[in-house]
Formats: structure tokens, sequence, C-alpha cells
């Protein structure tokens, strides 16, 4: 690359940037700028250098880029004069740090009108300084809100999933506790009717095949087969039969819980065998209340599970006691998340997973990628509008891992689809989206990860693609 001097006064005022400039203003900018000329091919300006100068196009092409997970990603390409780049934000007093935002190339043979950023800044603000204020305000301003409404979309996104696990955790306690005072009833009753069979001076050995029996019985409980309404009050009413047959009084009921074990009149043939005619109601009754007892601690098994598991899915999803920056499964906290928003999913929207189990662990801040996964899903779920089917598909790439988040909603118009990941644009009525989702998400997989984050949509099918890359990158 080589200078070539100055421009004129008449040669600035062709540009659209300096052409209203009065003769003090464009003397200054033609006595302190300077062109420059590239090759074709060469680096004009390089992403996260200090921003030194001020660029404008004067001939040629350029082509902009930013890197994303190690590669570099073409943003924009012109050979339009007067455009410009660089140290685009040089009216901001931010000290000496300010960094270019991208990197610039020549693509043929071009030409640059390049001016100091730090000292066209402080003439810029004494020429201008109520367009300065009014920029700086505006950039700041911008940036100030995005993080007040980050941080409240957080939180009202933290209270939703909180409602969520609460109405989740509520169903599953509920059941436990009414199974608990169930069960204090049946094994009050089976004392009753242990002491019955006391009173009737049963044998010893008797009483011991009883428990033999009743121990075979339970047993069954946990693999009974899964009948339908059909089978069931088939087996009811052949079993009621059956109980009238031997004059057990109430027999219907005792009919239901003996369906519910998956026991048969055979087995029923079995205990009248064993204990004989004199005590089989009391028989009958005692192992009634020992599979009713089976059945509701494996009700309260289930529910204390179901508990568990949900407790497990908030700190698996919240990245508690955890480091921020670990290898993971990505598996781990998409399932959490679904576990968070099955309250805000709902029956009306069919979840399918299509997880690829071989995939090697990646390096990454779990809770932020939770954050995404989060946005995506919530994102989906709003675009059906509470019908349709949310696919989540994990799969391997080119050196990383691409988890894609899919729904059947009625698509991205291809006038939205290029401003999606805009900070505050939303398609979403006022009230309902801040615009920030994505904007975050774009944020936390492509500048935290050095990943990538793409979509592609069409009605019917949409499908937001994160791309995280195998190995750790410098700033991690």
């Amino acid at each position: 690359m080589g200078g070539q001097g100055h421009l004129s006064p008449e040669e600035l005022r062709t540009l659209f940037l300096f052409e209203r400039l009065d003769d003090e203003q464009i003397a200054w900018i033609a006595e302190n700028g300077w062109v420059e000329e590239f090759p074709q091919g060469a680096a004009v300006l390089r992403e996260g250098e200090p921003a030194t100068c001020f660029y404008v196009l004067l001939s040629g092409t350029l082509r902009m880029t930013r890197s994303v997970g190690g590669d570099e990603v073409e943003t924009n390409r012109t050979d339009h004069r007067g455009v410009y780049c660089g140290a685009t934000q040089f009216f901001v007093q931010q000290g000496d740090d300010q960094r270019y935002g991208a990197s610039v190339y020549a693509v043929t043979d071009t030409t640059f009108f390049q001016l100091p950023a730090k000292e066209f800044a402080e003439r810029f603000r004494t020429w201008f300084p109520m367009p300065t204020h009014l920029l700086e305000g505006m950039f700041f301003g911008s940036r100030n809100t995005q993080l007040v409404i980050g941080q409240r979309e957080r939180l009202l996104a933290l209270g939703a999933l909180s409602a969520g696990l609460t109405h989740e955790l509520n169903n599953p306690a509920a059941a436990a506790v009414r199974a608990t005072a169930s069960l204090r009833e049946r094994v009050a009753g089976m004392r009753h009717k242990l002491a019955l069979l006391a009173r009737h001076e049963i044998e010893p050995g008797l009483l011991e095949k009883l428990i033999d029996v009743q121990e075979d019985l339970v047993k069954r409980v946990a693999s009974a087969p899964k009948l339908s309404a059909m089978e069931v009050a088939d087996r009811e009413d052949e079993l009621t039969d059956w109980l009238d047959d031997h004059e057990i009084g109430d027999g219907w009921d005792l009919a239901s819980t003996f369906v519910t074990a998956g026991l048969t009149a055979a087995d029923l043939d079995e205990v009248n065998g064993t204990v004989g005619a004199e005590f089989l109601n009391a028989a009958l009754r005692w192992l009634g209340y020992a599979l009713e007892t089976e059945s509701l601690m494996g009700e309260i098994e289930d529910s204390t599970a179901r508990i568990s598991k949900l407790l497990g899915a908030a700190k698996q999803y919240s990245q508690m006691d955890r480091a921020p920056y670990q290898w993971i499964d990505v598996h781990d906290g998409l399932d959490s998340t679904l576990v968070m928003l099955s309250g805000k999913i709902g029956d009306g929207v069919r979840v399918v997973k299509e997880y690829d189990r071989s995939l090697p662990q990646v390096p990454a801040y779990a809770g932020e990628l939770n954050q995404v996964w989060t946005n995506l899903i919530d994102n989906a779920v709003a675009a059906m509008e509470g019908r349709g089917t949310l696919t989540v598909r994990t799969s391997a790439g080119d050196d990383c891992v691409t988890v894609e988040i899919a729904d059947t909603g009625p698509g991205i118009p291809a006038e939205n689809r290029q401003r999606i990941f805009e900070p505050f644009f939303t398609t979403k009525p006022v009230g309902e989206g801040t615009g920030l989702g994505l904007d975050i998400s774009w944020r936390i997989v492509v500048n935290r990860h050095h990943g990538d984050l793409r979509v592609r949509s069409e009605p019917g099918d949409t499908r937001f693609q994160v791309l995280l890359p195998l190995t750790e990158q410098p700033s991690a």
C-alpha cells in the first residue's frame, strides 16, 4: 500500500460526507486527511485492533467481515464511493480503548481517504456540539436501555420459570400428600384385619402361607399389565361374580383393587385354597389392603422421584455449585430447559427430541447457553401459539456441535429475517417482547463462545441453529 498525498477541498466536496462543510471545516479535513491505496487482497484494518483512523472509500471494492467461531464471516461488500468504515464511533468519548468492530479487506485495488480518529473527534465536537451530544446520548442511552431492559427481561423470565416450576412441583407434591393420607388409612385397616384373623385363632402355619401368598401377589403390582377401559370392566365383572359366589360383601370394591393390581380369578382361587372358606373374607380384605398399600407406596415413590427430577433439572439449569466455564454435554442443558419450560410449552405442543448422543462435550458457559435455549424455545412456542411441533435436534458439524431448535409456526418474513438479531427488534405486540432475546442469544453464542447463530425459515418450518466450537477459544 502507498500514500498519494491529500485531497483538495473541491475534491472532498464530491463526497457526500463533506459536501456541506464550510470553508474552514473543509480546509481542516483537507489538511489533516490523506489518501492511501491498498492493493487487491490487502487488509485495510483488522477487527479488535485500536481504532485509530476513519476511512472513506474513494475507489475500488471493499468487503467487511466479522470473526465468528474462528472463521471470518462476510457482512458487507460494496464499491459505493463515499461509504465509510473504521473508527465510526470516533465522536463518543470512551477514552483510548476504542477498537475496530470489524475487519475490512480490499477486493480490488482500493483507495481510501483517511482521517486520524482522535484529532477528528476533537474537531467534530467543536464544530457540531449539539449533534455530538445527541449522538452520544443515542449511543449511551441505547446501551444503558439495553442493559436495564435485559436485566428486567431476565427477571421476568426467572419469575415465569419459577412459577412454572412451582406449578410442576405442586402436582407430584399434592399426589404424595394424598397417597400418604390414604396409606395411613390402609395401614390402619391392615392392623384391624390382622387382629380379626388373630381373634379367629388362625393356625400359625396357615397365617404363614397366607403371608407367602400375599408377598407373591404384592410383587405383581409393579408389573401389572396396562389394560384398556373395556378390559378393566370385563375383569372387574369377572372378579365381582367370583366374590359374590363366595359370599364376600361389597365385592365390587375389592374387585377394582384386585384388577388394578393385576389379579385374576385364578389368583383368588389360590387364596381360597390356602385359607379356606372360614377365613376367606378376612384374608381377602387383608390382601386388598396390602395391595392398595403397595400401590400407594409406588405412587409416593413416583411423586417424590418426579420432585427430585424437577429439582435436579432446576439445579442443572441454574448451574448451581458449578464452575461457570466447563466442558459440558449440551443435552443436559437442553433437557433441563425443556423441563423448566414444560408449563409454558403446554399440552398443545408436541416435543420431539432428535439427539445424537455420540457428540463430544464442548467448552462452554453452561448457564449462559441455558439462557440461549430458553430464548429460542420460548420464541418457538410463541410463534406456534401453543399448537404445533417443537423439534430439538443435535448433530456434529465441521469442528463444532450443532443444536437446532425447529418449530412449525408461520415462519419469519424475509424482510424481518435480516433484522431479528438486532437489539430491540421484535415482531411481538407492544408489551409482549423487548426485542432483546435474540440479541442476547447472538452475543452469548457469537461473542462469548465464538460460535455462530443462524436461522432458516419458511412457513411451517423455522429453524434456529447454534454452532458451538469443539475446542477452547483464547478469549474463553
